[in-house]
Protein backbone atom coordinates (compact mmCIF):
# COMPACT_ATOMS: atom_id res chain seq x y z
CA UNK A 1 0.00 0.00 0.00
CA UNK A 2 1.55 3.41 -0.84
CA UNK A 3 0.78 6.99 -1.43
CA UNK A 4 3.28 8.23 -3.48
CA UNK A 5 2.83 11.97 -3.33
CA UNK A 6 3.19 11.76 0.49
CA UNK A 7 5.65 10.12 0.77
CA UNK A 8 7.69 12.41 -1.70
CA UNK A 9 6.79 15.13 0.76
CA UNK A 10 8.12 13.38 3.21
CA UNK A 11 11.25 12.92 1.38
CA UNK A 12 12.75 9.13 1.58
CA UNK A 13 11.61 7.33 3.40
CA UNK A 14 14.47 4.72 5.14
CA UNK A 15 13.27 1.22 5.86
CA UNK A 16 15.16 -0.29 8.30
CA UNK A 17 16.14 -4.40 7.13
CA UNK A 18 13.20 -6.52 8.67
CA UNK A 19 14.41 -9.33 10.88
CA UNK A 20 15.21 -12.40 9.20
CA UNK A 21 12.81 -14.79 8.68
CA UNK A 22 13.22 -18.53 10.47
CA UNK A 23 15.45 -21.11 8.26
CA UNK A 24 13.44 -23.03 5.96
CA UNK A 25 10.46 -21.00 5.08
CA UNK A 26 11.83 -19.15 1.62
CA UNK A 27 9.37 -17.54 0.17
CA UNK A 28 7.26 -18.59 -2.62
CA UNK A 29 7.91 -22.73 -1.36
CA UNK A 30 4.95 -23.67 0.92
CA UNK A 31 5.45 -26.58 2.93
CA UNK A 32 5.35 -29.60 0.60
CA UNK A 33 3.64 -31.70 4.14
CA UNK A 34 1.51 -28.66 4.43
CA UNK A 35 0.17 -29.05 0.86
CA UNK A 36 -0.37 -32.88 1.04
CA UNK A 37 -2.28 -32.49 4.80
CA UNK A 38 -4.56 -30.34 2.42
CA UNK A 39 -5.60 -32.94 0.20
CA UNK A 40 -6.13 -35.60 3.16
CA UNK A 41 -8.36 -32.52 4.80
CA UNK A 42 -9.99 -31.85 0.99
CA UNK A 43 -10.72 -35.40 0.42
CA UNK A 44 -12.00 -36.07 3.74
CA UNK A 45 -14.82 -32.59 4.23
CA UNK A 46 -15.60 -33.58 0.25
CA UNK A 47 -16.95 -37.26 1.68
CA UNK A 48 -18.67 -35.78 4.46
CA UNK A 49 -19.88 -32.05 3.25
CA UNK A 50 -21.66 -29.71 5.66
CA UNK A 51 -25.15 -30.50 7.48
CA UNK A 52 -26.86 -27.35 7.32
CA UNK A 53 -29.40 -26.72 9.80
CA UNK A 54 -30.83 -24.46 12.06
CA UNK A 55 -28.19 -21.35 13.43
CA UNK A 56 -27.51 -21.34 17.02
CA UNK A 57 -28.95 -18.77 18.53
CA UNK A 58 -25.23 -17.45 19.23
CA UNK A 59 -25.17 -16.30 15.75
CA UNK A 60 -28.38 -14.00 15.18
CA UNK A 61 -29.42 -15.08 12.35
CA UNK A 62 -32.76 -15.13 10.81
CA UNK A 63 -34.37 -18.77 9.91
CA UNK A 64 -33.86 -18.43 5.97
CA UNK A 65 -29.92 -18.84 6.57
CA UNK A 66 -28.75 -22.37 7.39
CA UNK A 67 -25.85 -22.78 9.50
CA UNK A 68 -23.15 -25.87 9.74
CA UNK A 69 -19.71 -26.38 10.33
CA UNK A 70 -16.65 -28.29 8.61
CA UNK A 71 -13.61 -29.43 9.87
CA UNK A 72 -10.32 -28.81 9.57
CA UNK A 73 -6.50 -29.91 10.66
CA UNK A 74 -5.34 -27.25 13.41
CA UNK A 75 -1.66 -28.56 11.64
CA UNK A 76 -2.06 -29.40 8.02
CA UNK A 77 1.15 -30.93 8.15
CA UNK A 78 -0.61 -33.29 10.99
CA UNK A 79 -3.88 -33.63 8.71
CA UNK A 80 -4.83 -36.82 11.06
CA UNK A 81 -4.08 -34.91 14.24
CA UNK A 82 -5.86 -31.63 16.32
CA UNK A 83 -9.41 -30.70 14.37
CA UNK A 84 -10.72 -27.45 14.74
CA UNK A 85 -14.37 -26.56 13.92
CA UNK A 86 -15.22 -23.67 11.18
CA UNK A 87 -18.62 -22.28 11.29
CA UNK A 88 -20.17 -21.82 7.62
CA UNK A 89 -23.91 -20.02 7.10
CA UNK A 90 -25.40 -20.19 3.20
CA UNK A 91 -28.56 -19.28 1.82
CA UNK A 92 -29.42 -21.34 -1.45
CA UNK A 93 -30.13 -19.83 -4.74
CA UNK A 94 -33.24 -18.39 -5.12
CA UNK A 95 -33.49 -19.65 -8.75
CA UNK A 96 -35.67 -16.55 -9.40
CA UNK A 97 -34.87 -13.79 -11.97
CA UNK A 98 -35.12 -10.44 -10.29
CA UNK A 99 -36.29 -8.95 -13.55
CA UNK A 100 -38.62 -11.64 -14.94
CA UNK A 101 -40.78 -13.79 -12.50
CA UNK A 102 -41.61 -16.72 -15.29
CA UNK A 103 -37.57 -16.98 -15.66
CA UNK A 104 -36.17 -19.90 -13.41
CA UNK A 105 -32.16 -19.07 -12.96
CA UNK A 106 -30.19 -22.21 -13.24
CA UNK A 107 -27.70 -22.52 -10.91
CA UNK A 108 -24.09 -21.77 -10.74
CA UNK A 109 -22.65 -23.59 -7.41
CA UNK A 110 -21.69 -21.86 -4.41
CA UNK A 111 -20.39 -18.32 -4.43
CA UNK A 112 -17.59 -17.87 -1.02
CA UNK A 113 -16.91 -14.51 0.77
CA UNK A 114 -14.44 -13.67 2.79
CA UNK A 115 -14.76 -9.93 4.50
CA UNK A 116 -11.18 -9.54 5.44
CA UNK A 117 -9.81 -8.28 8.18
CA UNK A 118 -7.78 -10.53 9.09
CA UNK A 119 -10.45 -11.24 12.01
CA UNK A 120 -13.83 -10.32 9.89
CA UNK A 121 -16.59 -12.75 9.99
CA UNK A 122 -18.39 -13.36 6.91
CA UNK A 123 -21.39 -15.32 8.32
CA UNK A 124 -23.53 -12.72 7.39
CA UNK A 125 -22.80 -12.36 4.09
CA UNK A 126 -25.60 -14.54 3.02
CA UNK A 127 -28.29 -11.99 4.04
CA UNK A 128 -27.18 -9.67 1.49
CA UNK A 129 -29.22 -11.19 -1.46
CA UNK A 130 -31.95 -9.45 -0.27
CA UNK A 131 -30.55 -6.36 -1.18
CA UNK A 132 -31.41 -5.29 -4.94
CA UNK A 133 -27.80 -5.00 -5.86
CA UNK A 134 -27.03 -8.40 -5.35
CA UNK A 135 -30.47 -10.60 -6.49
CA UNK A 136 -29.27 -11.16 -9.82
CA UNK A 137 -26.27 -12.97 -7.72
CA UNK A 138 -28.29 -14.50 -5.09
CA UNK A 139 -30.94 -15.89 -8.21
CA UNK A 140 -27.57 -17.99 -9.18
CA UNK A 141 -25.76 -18.77 -6.45
CA UNK A 142 -26.38 -20.48 -2.85
CA UNK A 143 -24.91 -17.40 -1.02
CA UNK A 144 -22.18 -18.91 1.82
CA UNK A 145 -20.15 -16.89 4.30
CA UNK A 146 -18.47 -18.55 6.98
CA UNK A 147 -16.07 -17.59 10.04
CA UNK A 148 -12.28 -18.03 9.63
CA UNK A 149 -10.30 -19.81 12.21
CA UNK A 150 -9.86 -18.33 15.23
CA UNK A 151 -12.80 -15.96 14.66
CA UNK A 152 -16.34 -16.50 16.54
CA UNK A 153 -17.22 -20.11 17.15
CA UNK A 154 -13.77 -21.06 14.90
CA UNK A 155 -11.54 -22.02 17.17
CA UNK A 156 -12.40 -18.90 18.64
CA UNK A 157 -8.67 -17.10 19.68
CA UNK A 158 -8.77 -14.17 22.61
CA UNK A 159 -5.32 -12.30 23.44
CA UNK A 160 -6.82 -10.39 26.65
CA UNK A 161 -10.31 -10.15 28.92
CA UNK A 162 -12.90 -8.27 26.47
CA UNK A 163 -14.34 -6.31 29.77
CA UNK A 164 -10.81 -4.65 29.23
CA UNK A 165 -10.13 -4.10 25.89
CA UNK A 166 -12.60 -1.42 25.09
CA UNK A 167 -10.70 0.88 27.39
CA UNK A 168 -12.30 4.77 27.52
CA UNK A 169 -11.51 7.09 26.98
CA UNK A 170 -8.05 7.16 25.86
CA UNK A 171 -6.01 9.84 24.39
CA UNK A 172 -4.54 9.57 20.82
CA UNK A 173 -1.68 11.95 20.53
CA UNK A 174 -0.41 12.90 16.36
CA UNK A 175 2.92 13.74 18.03
CA UNK A 176 3.23 11.50 21.10
CA UNK A 177 5.33 12.03 23.92
CA UNK A 178 8.20 10.06 24.99
CA UNK A 179 6.61 9.07 27.84
CA UNK A 180 3.42 8.43 26.07
CA UNK A 181 5.60 6.17 23.42
CA UNK A 182 7.29 4.07 26.53
CA UNK A 183 3.32 3.51 27.95
CA UNK A 184 2.66 2.42 24.61
CA UNK A 185 5.43 -0.11 24.40
CA UNK A 186 4.57 -1.40 27.35
CA UNK A 187 0.79 -2.19 26.53
CA UNK A 188 2.19 -3.62 22.95
CA UNK A 189 4.81 -6.44 25.17
CA UNK A 190 1.57 -7.41 27.63
CA UNK A 191 -0.89 -7.88 24.89
CA UNK A 192 1.78 -10.33 22.73
CA UNK A 193 2.27 -12.15 26.14
CA UNK A 194 -1.24 -12.31 26.52
CA UNK A 195 -1.97 -13.53 22.93
CA UNK A 196 0.70 -16.41 24.17
CA UNK A 197 -0.51 -17.49 27.44
CA UNK A 198 -4.19 -17.68 25.93
CA UNK A 199 -3.67 -19.70 23.08
CA UNK A 200 -0.58 -21.51 23.89
CA UNK A 201 1.12 -23.71 21.35
CA UNK A 202 -1.70 -22.75 18.75
CA UNK A 203 -1.11 -19.34 18.24
CA UNK A 204 1.53 -20.19 15.46
CA UNK A 205 -1.31 -21.82 13.57
CA UNK A 206 -2.83 -18.18 12.61
CA UNK A 207 -1.56 -17.52 9.46
CA UNK A 208 -2.96 -16.41 6.25
CA UNK A 209 -1.66 -19.85 4.34
CA UNK A 210 -3.53 -21.64 6.78
CA UNK A 211 -6.92 -19.97 5.94
CA UNK A 212 -6.33 -20.21 2.39
CA UNK A 213 -5.46 -24.13 2.82
CA UNK A 214 -8.87 -24.16 4.86
CA UNK A 215 -10.61 -22.17 2.20
CA UNK A 216 -9.77 -25.43 0.00
CA UNK A 217 -11.15 -27.91 2.44
CA UNK A 218 -14.64 -25.45 2.81
CA UNK A 219 -14.36 -25.86 -1.34
CA UNK A 220 -14.62 -29.92 -1.11
CA UNK A 221 -17.17 -29.79 1.61
CA UNK A 222 -19.80 -27.56 -0.33
CA UNK A 223 -18.85 -30.21 -2.98
CA UNK A 224 -17.57 -27.81 -5.25
CA UNK A 225 -14.44 -29.31 -7.88
CA UNK A 226 -13.60 -25.59 -8.75
CA UNK A 227 -14.02 -22.20 -5.84
CA UNK A 228 -15.73 -19.14 -6.74
CA UNK A 229 -14.83 -16.81 -4.60
CA UNK A 230 -15.48 -12.91 -4.05
CA UNK A 231 -12.78 -11.47 -1.41
CA UNK A 232 -12.77 -7.86 -0.09
CA UNK A 233 -9.99 -6.43 1.36
CA UNK A 234 -7.88 -9.05 3.06
CA UNK A 235 -9.51 -11.28 1.54
CA UNK A 236 -7.89 -10.26 -1.37
CA UNK A 237 -4.77 -11.41 -0.16
CA UNK A 238 -6.37 -14.27 1.25
CA UNK A 239 -7.97 -15.24 -2.38
CA UNK A 240 -4.34 -14.60 -3.90
CA UNK A 241 -2.61 -17.03 -1.92
CA UNK A 242 -5.09 -19.53 -2.91
CA UNK A 243 -4.70 -19.00 -6.55
CA UNK A 244 -1.27 -19.49 -6.17
CA UNK A 245 -1.57 -22.68 -4.16
CA UNK A 246 -4.41 -24.28 -5.76
CA UNK A 247 -4.56 -22.72 -9.62
CA UNK A 248 -6.59 -25.80 -10.80
CA UNK A 249 -9.45 -25.35 -8.35
CA UNK A 250 -10.41 -21.74 -9.26
CA UNK A 251 -13.31 -21.38 -11.15
CA UNK A 252 -13.66 -17.60 -10.61
CA UNK A 253 -12.57 -14.87 -8.13
CA UNK A 254 -13.03 -11.44 -7.58
CA UNK A 255 -10.69 -9.05 -5.46
CA UNK A 256 -12.73 -6.17 -3.91
CA UNK A 257 -10.27 -3.57 -2.69
CA UNK A 258 -7.08 -5.23 -3.39
CA UNK A 259 -4.12 -5.12 -0.67
CA UNK A 260 -0.68 -5.15 -2.45
CA UNK A 261 0.53 -8.96 -2.13
CA UNK A 262 3.97 -7.84 -2.82
CA UNK A 263 6.23 -9.83 -0.16
CA UNK A 264 8.17 -7.33 0.69
CA UNK A 265 4.94 -5.25 1.63
CA UNK A 266 3.33 -7.80 4.02
CA UNK A 267 2.52 -6.03 6.43
CA UNK A 268 4.73 -3.53 7.96
CA UNK A 269 5.38 -1.38 4.93
CA UNK A 270 1.56 -1.73 4.12
CA UNK A 271 0.60 -0.12 7.09
CA UNK A 272 3.02 2.99 6.70
CA UNK A 273 1.72 3.57 3.30
CA UNK A 274 -1.98 2.90 4.51
CA UNK A 275 -1.50 5.30 7.31
CA UNK A 276 -0.19 7.63 4.36
CA UNK A 277 -3.09 7.24 2.10
CA UNK A 278 -5.36 8.08 5.08
CA UNK A 279 -4.35 11.47 5.09
CA UNK A 280 -5.56 11.93 1.67
CA UNK A 281 -9.28 10.48 2.39
CA UNK A 282 -9.11 12.71 5.91
CA UNK A 283 -8.42 15.54 3.46
CA UNK A 284 -11.54 14.58 0.99
CA UNK A 285 -13.88 14.54 4.17
CA UNK A 286 -12.77 17.87 5.08
CA UNK A 287 -13.10 19.51 1.90
CA UNK A 288 -16.63 17.70 1.58
CA UNK A 289 -17.64 19.50 4.89
CA UNK A 290 -16.49 22.55 4.09
CA UNK A 291 -18.46 22.73 1.37
CA UNK A 292 -21.49 21.72 3.28
CA UNK A 293 -20.55 24.58 5.80
CA UNK A 294 -23.94 25.66 5.86
CA UNK A 295 -25.50 22.29 7.59
CA UNK A 296 -22.82 21.57 9.80
CA UNK A 297 -21.04 24.98 10.41
CA UNK A 298 -17.69 23.13 10.63
CA UNK A 299 -15.91 25.96 8.52
CA UNK A 300 -15.85 26.66 4.68
CA UNK A 301 -12.23 25.39 4.31
CA UNK A 302 -10.59 21.98 4.66
CA UNK A 303 -8.01 23.73 7.21
CA UNK A 304 -10.96 25.32 9.23
CA UNK A 305 -13.11 21.77 9.54
CA UNK A 306 -9.77 20.52 10.78
CA UNK A 307 -9.62 22.67 13.41
CA UNK A 308 -12.72 22.59 14.61
CA UNK A 309 -11.69 18.61 15.06
CA UNK A 310 -8.84 19.44 16.82
CA UNK A 311 -10.95 21.88 19.20
CA UNK A 312 -12.98 18.81 20.17
CA UNK A 313 -10.28 16.76 20.19
CA UNK A 314 -8.42 19.31 22.96
CA UNK A 315 -12.03 19.83 24.46
CA UNK A 316 -12.91 15.92 25.13
CA UNK A 317 -8.73 15.42 26.50
CA UNK A 318 -9.55 17.90 28.96
CA UNK A 319 -13.44 16.32 30.18
CA UNK A 320 -14.75 13.07 27.97
CA UNK A 321 -18.19 13.34 26.54
CA UNK A 322 -20.12 10.64 28.53
CA UNK A 323 -16.99 9.92 30.69
CA UNK A 324 -16.02 7.65 28.23
CA UNK A 325 -15.64 9.48 24.61
CA UNK A 326 -11.86 11.00 24.81
CA UNK A 327 -10.13 12.10 22.21
CA UNK A 328 -8.86 8.14 21.15
CA UNK A 329 -12.99 7.32 20.61
CA UNK A 330 -13.43 10.40 18.29
CA UNK A 331 -9.93 9.58 16.18
CA UNK A 332 -11.18 5.99 16.25
CA UNK A 333 -14.90 6.90 14.95
CA UNK A 334 -13.53 9.81 12.41
CA UNK A 335 -11.16 6.72 11.53
CA UNK A 336 -14.09 5.55 9.61
CA UNK A 337 -14.34 8.38 7.08
CA UNK A 338 -11.43 7.17 5.67
CA UNK A 339 -13.49 3.65 4.94
CA UNK A 340 -16.67 4.72 3.64
CA UNK A 341 -18.08 7.76 2.24
CA UNK A 342 -21.68 6.89 3.99
CA UNK A 343 -20.32 7.56 7.23
CA UNK A 344 -19.40 11.27 6.30
CA UNK A 345 -22.71 13.27 6.81
CA UNK A 346 -23.18 11.29 10.29
CA UNK A 347 -19.95 11.96 11.80
CA UNK A 348 -19.97 15.56 10.47
CA UNK A 349 -23.35 16.17 12.60
CA UNK A 350 -22.10 14.57 15.37
CA UNK A 351 -18.72 16.77 15.29
CA UNK A 352 -21.22 19.94 14.82
CA UNK A 353 -23.77 19.03 17.61
CA UNK A 354 -20.47 18.73 20.06
CA UNK A 355 -18.79 21.70 19.54
CA UNK A 356 -22.68 23.46 19.52
CA UNK A 357 -23.29 21.73 23.56
CA UNK A 358 -24.98 18.80 22.52
CA UNK A 359 -23.04 15.53 23.12
CA UNK A 360 -24.92 12.85 22.50
CA UNK A 361 -24.94 11.91 18.81
CA UNK A 362 -21.05 12.29 19.48
CA UNK A 363 -21.48 9.89 22.64
CA UNK A 364 -23.58 7.60 20.58
CA UNK A 365 -21.39 7.32 17.61
CA UNK A 366 -17.92 7.30 19.62
CA UNK A 367 -18.61 5.70 22.85
CA UNK A 368 -17.58 1.96 23.55
CA UNK A 369 -20.55 -0.20 23.15
CA UNK A 370 -19.76 -3.17 26.27
CA UNK A 371 -22.29 -5.49 24.40
CA UNK A 372 -19.72 -5.49 21.48
CA UNK A 373 -16.18 -6.41 23.43
CA UNK A 374 -16.07 -9.62 22.90
CA UNK A 375 -16.73 -9.83 19.63
CA UNK A 376 -13.98 -6.70 18.96
CA UNK A 377 -11.43 -8.27 21.27
CA UNK A 378 -11.68 -11.51 19.14
CA UNK A 379 -11.44 -9.67 15.56
CA UNK A 380 -8.19 -7.52 16.91
CA UNK A 381 -6.70 -10.95 18.21
CA UNK A 382 -7.15 -13.05 14.82
CA UNK A 383 -5.74 -9.65 13.54
CA UNK A 384 -2.45 -9.48 15.46
CA UNK A 385 -2.31 -13.59 15.06
CA UNK A 386 -2.65 -13.48 11.58
CA UNK A 387 -0.05 -10.17 10.50
CA UNK A 388 2.46 -11.42 13.12
CA UNK A 389 3.18 -14.60 12.19
CA UNK A 390 2.88 -13.88 8.50
CA UNK A 391 6.18 -11.78 7.97
CA UNK A 392 9.02 -10.50 9.29
CA UNK A 393 8.46 -7.53 11.30
CA UNK A 394 11.20 -4.87 12.67
CA UNK A 395 12.21 -5.97 16.02
CA UNK A 396 13.72 -2.79 16.97
CA UNK A 397 11.31 -0.27 18.13
CA UNK A 398 13.98 2.81 17.11
CA UNK A 399 12.79 1.45 13.44
CA UNK A 400 9.23 1.78 14.37
CA UNK A 401 9.66 5.24 15.85
CA UNK A 402 12.17 6.54 13.32
CA UNK A 403 9.89 5.56 9.99
CA UNK A 404 6.95 6.86 11.71
CA UNK A 405 7.71 9.72 12.77
CA UNK A 406 8.71 11.11 9.88
CA UNK A 407 5.49 9.92 8.04
CA UNK A 408 3.79 11.62 10.93
CA UNK A 409 4.77 14.88 9.84
CA UNK A 410 3.11 14.56 6.38
CA UNK A 411 0.22 12.34 7.67
CA UNK A 412 -0.49 12.82 11.25
CA UNK A 413 -4.03 11.45 11.21
CA UNK A 414 -3.21 7.45 11.25
CA UNK A 415 -0.47 7.13 11.66
CA UNK A 416 0.48 6.48 15.08
CA UNK A 417 -3.03 4.78 15.84
CA UNK A 418 -1.83 2.13 13.57
CA UNK A 419 1.58 1.95 15.00
CA UNK A 420 0.10 1.00 18.57
CA UNK A 421 -2.46 -1.39 16.66
CA UNK A 422 0.21 -3.24 15.08
CA UNK A 423 2.91 -2.80 17.60
CA UNK A 424 2.59 -6.07 19.13
CA UNK A 425 4.36 -7.89 15.87
CA UNK A 426 7.60 -6.54 17.59
CA UNK A 427 7.45 -8.23 20.43
CA UNK A 428 5.65 -11.66 18.76
CA UNK A 429 6.27 -14.98 21.04
CA UNK A 430 5.70 -17.31 17.78
CA UNK A 431 7.51 -17.95 14.72
CA UNK A 432 7.14 -15.58 11.52
CA UNK A 433 7.06 -16.76 8.40
CA UNK A 434 8.05 -15.54 5.20
CA UNK A 435 5.72 -13.91 2.58
CA UNK A 436 4.64 -16.49 -0.37
CA UNK A 437 5.54 -14.72 -3.20
CA UNK A 438 2.23 -14.33 -5.10
CA UNK A 439 2.12 -15.36 -9.02
CA UNK A 440 0.17 -17.29 -11.26
CA UNK A 441 1.38 -17.97 -14.86
CA UNK A 442 -0.46 -17.66 -17.96
CA UNK A 443 -3.44 -20.21 -18.60
CA UNK A 444 -2.56 -21.23 -15.02
CA UNK A 445 -5.79 -19.29 -13.95
CA UNK A 446 -9.07 -18.50 -15.33
CA UNK A 447 -8.90 -14.47 -15.66
CA UNK A 448 -9.91 -12.89 -12.42
CA UNK A 449 -11.73 -9.47 -11.50
CA UNK A 450 -10.49 -6.77 -9.21
CA UNK A 451 -12.37 -4.09 -7.96
CA UNK A 452 -10.78 -0.77 -6.70
CA UNK A 453 -11.33 2.62 -5.62
CA UNK A 454 -8.91 5.08 -6.67
CA UNK A 455 -8.84 6.84 -3.45
CA UNK A 456 -9.19 3.65 -1.24
CA UNK A 457 -7.46 4.62 1.84
CA UNK A 458 -7.01 1.70 3.58
CA UNK A 459 -6.37 -0.66 0.47
CA UNK A 460 -4.51 1.77 -1.69
CA UNK A 461 -4.57 1.83 -5.19
CA UNK A 462 -1.24 0.68 -5.80
CA UNK A 463 -2.40 -2.06 -4.02
CA UNK A 464 -4.55 -3.21 -7.09
CA UNK A 465 -2.26 -2.59 -10.14
CA UNK A 466 0.63 -5.17 -7.95
CA UNK A 467 -1.80 -7.46 -7.64
CA UNK A 468 -2.88 -7.33 -11.77
CA UNK A 469 1.02 -7.78 -12.48
CA UNK A 470 1.13 -10.66 -9.93
CA UNK A 471 -1.77 -12.69 -11.43
CA UNK A 472 -2.16 -13.58 -15.30
CA UNK A 473 -4.67 -12.42 -16.50
CA UNK A 474 -6.24 -10.34 -13.90
CA UNK A 475 -8.36 -7.40 -15.17
CA UNK A 476 -8.65 -4.44 -12.74
CA UNK A 477 -11.86 -2.36 -13.12
CA UNK A 478 -11.17 0.83 -11.30
CA UNK A 479 -14.13 3.44 -10.22
CA UNK A 480 -12.35 7.18 -10.37
CA UNK A 481 -11.87 9.67 -7.60
CA UNK A 482 -13.58 7.58 -5.51
CA UNK A 483 -12.06 6.31 -1.84
CA UNK A 484 -15.10 3.89 -0.38
CA UNK A 485 -13.11 0.32 0.89
CA UNK A 486 -14.73 -2.06 -1.02
CA UNK A 487 -17.06 -1.10 -4.27
CA UNK A 488 -18.56 -4.70 -5.03
CA UNK A 489 -22.31 -4.41 -5.43
CA UNK A 490 -22.20 -1.20 -3.98
CA UNK A 491 -23.97 2.13 -4.79
CA UNK A 492 -22.13 2.10 -8.11
CA UNK A 493 -24.16 0.67 -10.92
CA UNK A 494 -20.95 0.57 -13.55
CA UNK A 495 -19.42 -1.72 -11.00
CA UNK A 496 -21.86 -3.79 -10.61
CA UNK A 497 -22.72 -4.31 -14.36
CA UNK A 498 -18.74 -5.31 -14.34
CA UNK A 499 -19.24 -7.93 -11.42
CA UNK A 500 -22.52 -9.13 -12.30
CA UNK A 501 -21.06 -10.01 -16.08
CA UNK A 502 -18.35 -12.02 -14.56
CA UNK A 503 -19.89 -13.83 -12.28
CA UNK A 504 -22.58 -14.58 -14.22
CA UNK A 505 -21.35 -15.15 -17.75
CA UNK A 506 -17.57 -15.18 -16.93
CA UNK A 507 -17.47 -12.41 -19.22
CA UNK A 508 -14.61 -9.58 -18.58
CA UNK A 509 -13.38 -6.31 -20.23
CA UNK A 510 -10.59 -7.11 -22.79
CA UNK A 511 -7.72 -5.47 -20.49
CA UNK A 512 -9.06 -2.75 -17.96
CA UNK A 513 -11.67 -0.29 -17.24
CA UNK A 514 -13.06 3.04 -15.37
CA UNK A 515 -16.31 3.89 -13.84
CA UNK A 516 -17.42 7.30 -12.65
CA UNK A 517 -17.41 7.78 -9.46
CA UNK A 518 -20.82 7.18 -7.31
CA UNK A 519 -22.32 10.11 -6.15
CA UNK A 520 -20.78 11.82 -2.93
CA UNK A 521 -23.62 11.68 0.03
CA UNK A 522 -25.88 14.16 0.75
CA UNK A 523 -25.86 16.30 4.06
CA UNK A 524 -28.00 15.13 6.09
CA UNK A 525 -28.66 14.78 9.88
CA UNK A 526 -30.61 11.49 10.23
CA UNK A 527 -28.10 8.00 10.87
CA UNK A 528 -29.56 5.16 8.43
CA UNK A 529 -31.99 3.16 9.22
CA UNK A 530 -31.49 -0.02 7.18
CA UNK A 531 -28.17 -1.42 6.52
CA UNK A 532 -26.39 -1.15 3.11
CA UNK A 533 -24.80 -3.22 1.26
CA UNK A 534 -21.91 -1.74 2.19
CA UNK A 535 -22.59 -3.04 6.02
CA UNK A 536 -23.07 -6.19 5.52
CA UNK A 537 -19.98 -6.75 3.49
CA UNK A 538 -17.81 -4.27 5.84
CA UNK A 539 -14.46 -5.93 6.75
CA UNK A 540 -13.13 -5.47 10.75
Amino acid sequence: MRAPALYSAAGTLLLTTLTAAPAGSAPGVPGVAELRGTAVAAARAGARGIDFGACPATEDLPGTVRCGTVSVPLDYARPDGRQIELTVSRVPATHKDPNNSKRRVPGQGSLVFNPGGPGGSGMYFPLIGALPEWKRLAAAYDLVGYAPRGVGRSAHLSCEDPKTFLKAPTQAPTHPSEAYKKERIAQAKAYARGCAQRAGDDLRHYTSLNNARDLDVLRAALGESRLTFVGASYGTYLGALYATLFPSHVRRMVFDAAVNPHPDQVWYRSNLAQSAAFEGRWQDFREWAARHDDVYSLGDTAGEVLRSYEKAAARLAAKPAGGTVGPGQLQEAFLSVGYYDDYWPHRAQALSAYLKGDPEPLVEQAGPHPETAAEAENAHAVYTAVECNDAPWPTDWQVWDRDNTRLARVAPFETWDNVWTNLSCAYWPAPRQRPLDVRTGPGEVPATLILAAERDAAAPYEGALELRRRLSGAVLVTERDAGTHGIAGGPNPCVNGYLDAYLLEGRLPVRRAACAPHPEPEPRQASPATKSATDLRRPV
